[in-house]
């Protein structure tokens, strides 16, 4: 590691500024505030601040296809809308085998997760809501692409080609492999055609550098390090308007410095000269017979990608998850970073990653990779997930913890504020306080961010309010 020049972009007076990081108890009071859609208090939320939630899955919601609304609203996308009003795109990580929802073509009829869109107001309002991919399975973040769509991501590489995973329940009734990249038109239905050559690995996000016409990708490989990957499409998608199917997956490695384990705590200022290596074989199958359980283990499917990386010297994080393009930098969490280094290749119980998270930026045009934030412990920020960027240059955070979970501000300056605290509670009264935010996204014109509650009851919230006299 080189403690060179910082990064260029919004962020780069963080490194500067990481000892100004202080316990949420020092940090801007929140208080209880009134949800607009009913009265309960389901947010604390900054002086001024308003919300409304909407598509609460406590309850069934039908959309305007028909559609029964599946729970675990996860990674989400904002777009112009008519009228003024914001289109989202929404991510639904449901897993397991089962019968794919809404009346599009799905990908794999017996996959139950995908993605909605939903047209709606600043405040928070519906106007119409719709199914626009189905058949696959556990869409967890994604990104958008600046010429209007939302990629959404596979966070598993369950098929019939493969055995169970965590959850134990076979994989024999999938028709087709998952593990896969899927474009959404803002506009439109997906065409519900998976991007192979951008790999088949436990995704979690992506970002798009126009500059330079390539993809940036996470892996959030719960049990075992996860990497940092690019796919560079042969045709640039700023001309042809979408990503082409036949690019060349690359994996981030430190110059110097085979598999350097960025998973463990850094020093202040940590700064790497990256470099590219190439993934061969990104789209594995597995021999299987159908209807039997197959003989390749999701521990072995779930790395292979990842390895052959590894075997050319790739770097090591811990679960990568959310990331932003701003200004030809990537900025991207490592959710267990930070911690004491792993003692084996692999924590499949608690997770690989030993701190309380990091977060990073590369730069695309240098190729420097820089540590700009490591949490000192869990009441400073708590697995850092989802992000987003305000327009000011503050990156919102979504925390996923077994605690309270906040939205975090992460400044300019390298303080961090409150924006949000969970507060949903069950109509049994159960409090649901360790539910993940996730999805942070900002409307076009940066007036309302819109969030969402992760979990099998999932819902969405808009928030609007004085942005500006929080940092934000």
């Amino acid at each position: 590691a080189a403690g060179g020049a910082l990064l260029a972009g919004p962020f780069s007076g963080l490194v500067a500024g990481q000892a100004l990081a202080a316990p949420r108890s020092a940090q801007r009071a929140l208080r209880p505030i009134p949800d607009l859609r009913d009265g309960k208090v389901r947010l604390h939320l900054p002086a001024g601040f308003s919300y409304r939630s909407f598509h609460d899955t406590e309850q069934p919601v039908v959309l305007d296809d028909g559609t029964v609304l599946p729970g675990r609203h996860d990674g989400m996308g904002a777009f112009r809308g008519p009228g003024g009003n914001v289109v989202l795109i929404r991510n639904h990580e449901v897993n397991g085998p089962g019968p794919a929802f809404g009346p599009t073509t799905p990908y794999d009829p017996m996959a139950q997760g995908g993605t909605t869109t939903i047209e709606v107001s600043h405040t928070g309002e519906v106007v119409t809501a719709r199914t626009s991919l189905s058949g696959t399975m556990m869409n967890c973040s994604g990104g958008i692409m600046p010429w209007g769509s939302w990629v959404t991501c596979e966070e598993t590489v369950n098929g019939p080609d493969v055995g169970a995973d965590f959850t134990g329940t076979p994989n024999t009734a999938l028709t087709q492999p998952h593990g896969y990249l899927f474009e959404v038109p803002a506009d439109g239905v997906s065409a519900a055609e998976p991007l192979t050559r951008a790999g088949r690995f436990a995704h979690e996000a992506v970002s798009f550098d126009p500059r330079e016409g390539v993809l940036y990708l996470t892996e959030d490989n719960f049990g075992f390090p996860s990497g940092f990957y690019r796919y560079r499409p042969r045709r640039n998608p700023m001309q042809t308007g979408r990503l082409d199917n036949d690019g060349q997956l690359q994996m981030l490695a430190v110059k110097g410095e085979p598999n350097a384990n960025l998973a463990a705590s850094q020093r202040k200022r940590a700064t790497y000269q990256a470099h590219w290596v190439d993934i061969d074989d990104p789209s594995p199958t597995f021999p299987y017979t159908p209807g039997a359980p197959a003989p390749t283990a999701n521990d072995d499917a779930i790395c292979y990608v990842g390895n052959q990386g590894r075997a050319r010297g790739a770097a090591l994080f811990s679960r990568l998850e959310g990331q932003v393009h701003e200004d030809g930098v990537i900025y991207f969490c490592s959710t267990q970073g930070g911690g004491a280094e792993e003692s084996g290749p692999s924590d499949t119980v608690g997770g690989y990653g030993n701190g309380h998270g990091q977060v990073w930026a590369y730069d695309t045009r240098s190729e420097r990779l820089q540590l700009l934030f490591e949490s000192p412990g869990a009441d400073v920020l708590d697995f850092p997930d989802n992000i987003t960027s305000s327009r000011r240059g503050t990156l919102v955070v979504c925390e996923d913890n077994d605690d309270d979970n906040y939205l975090r501000g992460l400044s300019r300056g390298g303080q961090l504020s409150d924006i949000a605290l969970n507060r949903v509670a069950s109509a049994n009264g159960r409090e649901r306080y360790d539910d993940e935010f996730a999805g942070s996204t900002f409307s076009p014109d940066g007036r309302t961010l819109f969030v969402n509650i992760q979990a099998s009851a999932g819902m969405t919230f808009a928030i609007w309010g004085p942005w500006h006299r929080i940092g934000v």
